[in-house]
């Protein structure tokens, strides 16, 4: 789906900025006069108009609370989040060190966590313990009862942190009456940005420490308890269910059967033999000269180098490889909901042998498609649409479970 620009990755993420306008996370006006300053393909001004909006739209929050205007204030914040998050995206030169990510994430995050504070529901910043240090997150509740409530643990996917999560999935959660327990685990948000943790293959090892948190909190139902993976997240969420069994439905948001297949799909078969081979230099050469030709592969190639921790590109490709659902699919009992877009430029025909490969679960595969303007990865653009799916089938599922 073309939305204002004709470069395939501004596009998409053009359309998934604007996507939160369904939770008053941007606005339509500010998407379109921000993409107005943006030449196509061109990062340093995609960077320079999105932060220049952040700000503007920040300090319309800033002054909206300082005066009193608590809606005012929690809306224009929730804006500038998304916004700063946006400027971010194509800072991957050398995201590690560069103060630039290092400011506009710290500014999404703290814009975020003024405009939670306002909410008519509570919300309150958490530390999950994860072995030897804490995993950052938000526990959104219904409201301040304490009554045990259906709960969705929401894990990040390949680039979206923790934040993202109240426009994706908690907003709509708390509307349903379910709480939302959202975090950054290793090689996402402010994990990576902060605390340089990385990626690894086997979340289980990161989900049982934060279902242990979920369940130590009397606002959680312990038998109606689901996992809610976004991108990247659907394998994450996948694997760590094939482990950890207290778990009653899962949603894939979209279903990941093998991430490392994502990277190799189009590369020459000379490339794919050099690195089996070890030739990294020729590996990296060839994927320099890929990257250097299109936006979505160089970043996917930056940021993967970034947050799986990898040393190069062809050290890249090696490390995705694990992340991966084969030998694992059999060994998941609960529920799951396998989402599909049918136009997934990242991961197509993948959510489908996700579902066929649930032999001992109850798999629900639902494709939402082109013609009702749902068919973008993650749904983005159409999340009413998506949210109706999603918690239409939880409802049920965990009424029967």
């Amino acid at each position: 789906m073309k939305f204002l620009f004709d470069d395939e990755s501004f596009s998409f993420e053009t359309l998934r900025a604007a996507g939160f306008t369904a939770y008053q996370g941007a606005d339509l006006g500010e998407i379109l006069v921000t993409a107005r300053d943006i030449t196509d393909g061109d990062e340093p001004s995609w960077h320079r108009a999105w932060k220049a909006t952040a700000e503007r739209v920040a300090a319309i929050g800033e002054g909206a609370l300082a005066s009193g205007h608590r809606v005012s204030a929690r809306e224009a914040l929730l804006r500038a989040s998304n916004y700063y998050r946006t400027a971010e995206f194509y800072l991957r030169d050398a995201p590690a060190t560069d103060p630039e990510v290092a400011l506009l994430s710290r500014r999404s995050r703290e814009t975020f966590v003024k405009a939670v504070a306002l909410l008519d529901t509570p919300v309150e910043t958490v530390a999950i313990p994860y072995e030897d240090t804490t995993l950052p997150g938000y526990l959104f509740l219904v409201d301040d009862s304490g009554a045990p409530r259906p709960t969705v643990i929401y894990t990040n996917g390949f680039d979206s942190t923790a934040e993202e999560a109240y426009f994706v999935i908690a907003a709509a959660a708390l509307r349903r009456g379910y709480n939302v327990l959202a975090f950054d685990g290793p090689g996402q948000g402010a994990v990576l940005r902060e605390q340089q943790l990385t990626f690894r293959p086997d979340w289980e090892a990161v989900t049982t420490p934060v279902v242990d948190y979920a369940l130590s909190r009397p606002e959680t139902d312990p038998a109606r308890v689901a996992l809610f993976g976004y991108s990247l997240g659907g394998c994450l969420v996948a694997r760590a269910a094939a482990y950890e069994h207290r778990v009653a439905a899962l949603i894939l948001d979209d279903g990941v059967l093998d991430f490392g297949a994502a990277f190799e799909r189009g590369m020459p078969a000379e490339v794919i033999t050099w690195i089996a081979e070890g030739r990294d230099a020729q590996a990296n050469a060839a994927l320099a000269a890929a990257a250097a030709e299109n936006t979505q592969v160089r970043w996917a190639l930056r940021n993967g180098v970034w947050t799986l921790g990898a040393q190069s590109y062809a050290d890249l490709v090696r490390r995705s490889r694990p992340y991966a659902l084969e030998g694992h699919l059999d060994k998941i009992v609960a529920s799951a909901l396998v989402l599909e877009a049918e136009n997934d430029q990242f991961f197509e025909g993948q959510p489908r042998r996700v579902a066929e490969g649930l032999v001992n679960a109850s798999a629900t595969l639902v494709t939402l498609s082109e013609a009702e303007g749902s068919g973008e990865h993650c749904h983005v653009g159409a999340f009413h649409r998506a949210h109706q799916v999603m918690f239409d089938w939880l409802d049920t599922t965990l009424v029967a479970s």
